[in-house]
């Protein structure tokens, strides 16, 4: 029997599932593979593209001016260390835009000798993507977050970018892609609003496998997974000072202020992998001097 969840709210009708989604199929089809339009950096496996955030951003809208969509993926070193997993490495493969979320990502680019150029978050893309599409006459979409999150975030986005168009926010209930309904819904939702941007705050991996169900209904959208994002930009939890930021102990301040949902991931999982991960890349940086 399927659980109760707490109702949705959208800035767009929703209508039945079966008017929401003519023709929809349920087979799925994957995405091109990535383009090397420029320089990118391999690291463990993964390979990230050297850009800064400015340079995201115009990608990105040169992308959409053309009528083409993406997914654009913001590893930090906990992401970095899931797709190590071959069943979740694909996740970046088919990605458009790889970009570090994460200074010991950029310092192991330096070790290896292949530098990427900086750090380029979640937290700070939806306020430049959201200036730029506010410029151009594009929307936005935002989905996830706890219940309320998301209504917030597009009220706070909209009441400091001036002329910004939000299509539509949604909160979808905890286990939702476990059910097809609920997942049908969630989807359909999206569809209907016909974004051009959607930021998709659900956490990896979750996040990334529906921006690839949701592109390939709106193939002309770009997805961007931005993990806490909507919950910093709807003053839930505040981001860490930028001294702080630039010193690459942002997560610091994450485990100050999430203690228990933070430990074991910080301490237990991620510290391990992030010595090896320098290890590997100062060797790696040996045989290619």
């Amino acid at each position: 029997m399927a659980l109760d969840f707490p109702a949705r709210r959208t800035l767009v009708s929703l209508p039945s599932v079966t008017e929401r989604m003519p023709g929809a199929t349920t087979t799925s089809s994957r995405p091109a593979p990535r383009r090397e339009e420029h320089a990118q950096v391999t690291i463990d496996d993964v390979a990230f593209d050297a850009l800064r955030e400015h340079e995201v951003v115009a990608h990105v809208f040169e992308a959409l001016s053309r009528g083409r969509g993406g997914n654009l993926i913001t590893p930090n070193v906990d992401i970095l260390r899931q797709l190590r997993r071959p069943q979740l490495r694909e996740l970046a493969e088919q990605a458009e835009l790889v970009v570090p979320d994460g200074m010991p990502i950029v310092w192991a680019s330096r070790l290896r000798g292949e530098e990427l150029p900086e750090r380029v978050t979640g937290s700070s893309l939806i306020w430049s993507l959201s200036r730029a599409a506010a410029a151009t006459d594009r929307s936005l979409y935002l989905l996830g977050g706890a219940e309320g999150i998301a209504e917030r975030a597009a009220q706070r986005l909209q009441d400091e970018v001036t002329d910004l168009g939000i299509a539509g926010w949604d909160c979808p209930p905890f286990g939702f892609e476990a059910d097809d309904e609920q997942l049908a819904d969630t989807v359909a939702a999206v569809v209907e609003a016909k974004p051009d941007l959607v930021f998709v705050a659900l956490g990896f991996p979750k996040q990334e496998k529906l921006m690839v169900r949701l592109r390939e209904h709106l193939p002309q959208t770009w997805f961007i997974g931005c993990g806490g994002t909507l919950t910093m930009v709807a003053g839930e939890v505040s981001r860490a000072p930028e001294w702080i930021q630039r010193s690459g102990l942002e997560w610091v301040h994450r485990l100050a202020m999430e203690p228990r949902r933070m430990a074991k991931r910080y301490l237990v999982h991620d510290l391990p992998y992030a010595a090896g991960l320098m290890a590997r890349s100062v060797l790696a940086g040996r045989r290619r001097a």
